[in-house]
């Protein structure tokens, strides 16, 4: 199950060869690309803070701590698409919003298939 965790890592890498055989702007698969794995470094770190929380019995804790990543990660990479497009050109804003998709729709796949297809035992978790 490893691997399908890492699906989203998989499709950052096989969309450069895809940016660069259209001609699509790099800058925008950079910054799209950046501000995915930043936020998915925040979000790991955020999921281990909230499964410490969970452990000292601090459901509010886990709470706000997995609400402030998953609203964070959205806002960084809407923030880079903007940032992208407005600084260097419309195409490179378009360019990282469709590897968004991209990356998104990997993610939320490989987490539907190994939580809900692969589900553990109640009282338990990853």
């Amino acid at each position: 199950m490893e691997p399908l965790r890492n699906l989203d890592l998989f499709v950052l890498l096989a969309a450069l060869p895809v940016f660069l055989l259209v001609g699509a702007p790099l800058s925008g698969y950079l910054a799209a690309g950046a501000a995915w794995i930043v936020g998915r470094i925040a979000s790991d770190y955020a999921s281990r803070r909230s499964m410490q929380a969970l452990r000292e019995s601090n459901r509010r804790t886990a709470l706000g701590v997995t609400a402030f990543a998953t609203m964070g990660r959205v806002w960084l990479l809407a923030a880079a698409i903007l940032l992208i497009g407005l600084l260097d050109e419309r195409e490179a804003g378009l360019a990282a919003a469709v590897l968004a998709l991209a990356l998104v729709t990997a993610h939320l796949a490989a987490q539907f298939i190994v939580n809900v297809l692969h589900a553990e035992p109640e009282g338990t978790r990853r």
